[in-house]
């Protein structure tokens, strides 16, 4: 079952990818040309959130069956000075929960605000900080921290 929560969590982080840059580019052309905040922008708006919250949640299923995160665990004094474990076991899954956090709260700001101008704003600020965070914390297969294949196979 692991393996394929974690090949899940692999291929879905490219629909979070691909919903935040669409809401982030919707966000900031409506923003910009003043347009008006549309039910397809507002749905944009919600499922860009909704995918982030998927992710979120197969990640938090990985991270409960991971070989790797229950050695981090129990061995937390010798594996925190091992980059690799030390990355999987604290600094993703902080800063993608960081991630989660800002998407959601810019996706309930944007929600309530009444000016369309400032739903977009607002919509494109928190997405793209949430954006930004995702991109320096996904193991890259090029990244100097630790790589990961670009899709992970079952």
């Amino acid at each position: 079952m692991y393996s394929y929560i974690l090949f899940f969590h692999s291929i879905w982080r490219w629909f979070v990818l691909v919903a935040l840059m669409a809401a982030i580019f919707r966000g900031f052309k409506g923003w910009l040309r003043h347009e008006p905040f549309t039910k397809a922008d507002d749905t944009l708006r919600h499922m860009t959130a909704t995918a982030v919250h998927i992710q979120l949640i197969l990640g938090l299923v990985v991270y409960s069956f991971s070989p790797l995160i229950r050695y981090f665990w129990s061995n937390y004094h010798e594996a925190v000075h091992e980059r690799d474990i030390r990355f999987f076991g604290m600094e993703h899954s902080l800063m993608m929960l960081i991630a989660v956090i800002i998407v959601t709260i810019g996706s309930m700001l944007a929600k309530r605000r009444t000016i369309d101008r400032n739903k977009f704003k607002v919509m494109a600020i928190f997405y793209s900080i949430g954006l930004l965070v995702i991109l320096a914390n996904i193991p890259w297969p090029f990244s100097p921290l630790v790589s990961r294949p670009w899709f992970r196979m079952l």
